[in-house]
């Protein structure tokens, strides 16, 4: 791994068994989050249609590490295979830029599938050049790590840079329509995926994701303020107040990592130490941390529009222990750690403070998820 001359945290994978051994690290990841969201349900902390959005999420971001795996396969061993970036300090995962290149190689995905041999053929001709020359295919091995790469973008349904606001009908109450409006961006500032899930009451004559007039606005307004750095508290609050007949009364954010390892990443502090004290084997040398944000809408107050008419307009609660709120921005903010068995009993006999609190997954090859406080 050496250093970019773009950022101090921002380092290139040039070694094509390092690469293969950060991908094979994320497949284990990115098919246990989809399990954790599952006891999250069982645990009645995630409904139904919670876990529907959710799961597609997490499931479009295992595509993405898949067809990145593909595009990155020859790294180090193909002049032109490329190298991956990744943020190794803030994040652990691919930097941002990866995936709009991604975004815009799936663009031209089927013209590029349209001008190269299809997988048997390539396979063929590899067996040929292996009996035939008693050489390595290095060349036709590389061209089909990027059919596949192409492949997988054809098929769609990956975690992309921006993943546009959906509606889910959840039922009525009386004249209102009760919505779940899910999205998801793969936020710049930090380089993590980042997943918002909002309820909203509709009281317009035509139901929101039928509206051709308010579902696109809502749609761009709630992408614009999809940042990080913004508190849920002026997203929720911007948003009821830019549309007057949807009226926002839950508001969550999922931050899916940061990614700690000591084979990748160069954070400091007492998890950087804990995964040091496991000595784990290969591929089970990691901490995922998942952090959850909720607003909630507590009451409701009138406020005058026009000369004569009313609007309706959330007043949210908030988190009576941050300095009136004011520091989170949310009614209540909870972090929970993803990791193997052994750093969680790394972890458990240091017992670092800050750690008690925290809900613990801890997570197994077979696909048993533990929680623990």
């Amino acid at each position: 791994m050496t250093k970019t001359d773009l950022s101090l945290d921002h380092f290139k994978l040039e070694d094509t068994r390092v690469t293969r051994r950060y991908f094979g690290k994320f497949e284990k990841i990115t098919n246990h989050l989809t399990k954790v969201a599952a006891t999250m349900e069982a645990e009645s902390r995630l409904s139904r249609a919670d876990i529907e959005a959710m799961t597609r999420y997490l499931a479009g971001l295992n595509y993405t590490f898949r067809a990145l795996a593909h595009k990155y396969h020859f790294s180090g061993r193909w002049d032109h295979a490329g190298q991956l970036t990744f943020d190794r300090v803030d994040s652990g995962f691919p930097v941002y830029q990866e995936l709009l290149e991604m975004a815009n190689d799936a663009l031209q995905a089927e013209r590029h599938l349209g001008t190269m041999p299809d997988v048997d053929t390539l396979k063929d001709q590899m067996v040929r050049v292996i009996v035939g020359e008693q050489a390595i295919p290095t060349k036709l091995q590389f061209a089909l790590s990027h059919r596949l790469y192409y492949e997988e973008l054809l098929k769609g349904q990956l975690f992309w840079a921006r993943n546009d606001p959906q509606a889910v009908w959840l039922g009525n109450d009386g004249d209102r329509r009760h919505f779940q409006v899910h999205w998801a961006v793969y936020d710049s500032q930090v380089n993590l995926p980042t997943i918002y899930l909002m309820d909203v009451y509709d009281t317009g004559r035509t139901g929101l994701p039928k509206d051709e007039r308010r579902w696109p606005e809502a749609q761009q307004h709630l992408m614009a303020q999809s940042l990080a750095h913004l508190k849920l508290l002026t997203i929720a609050k911007g948003f009821d107040e830019d549309f007057d007949d949807l009226h926002p009364t839950r508001l969550r954010r999922f931050h899916i990592g940061p990614m700690y390892s000591n084979a990748f990443t160069r954070q400091s502090g007492p998890l950087r130490e804990v995964l040091e004290q496991a000595r784990a084997p290969v591929g089970e040398d990691w901490a995922l941390v998942w952090t959850e944000e909720e607003l909630v809408a507590e009451r409701v107050e009138h406020v005058k529009s026009g000369w004569f008419g009313t609007v309706e307009r959330q007043i949210f609660a908030l988190d009576p222990f941050a300095g009136q709120g004011g520091e989170t921005g949310a009614t209540r903010m909870e972090r929970s750690l993803i990791m193997p068995e052994r750093p969680y009993q790394a972890l458990a006999e240091r017992d670092p403070p800050g750690f008690r609190d925290v809900r613990k997954f801890v997570v197994g090859d077979r696909g048993r998820v533990l929680s623990y406080r």
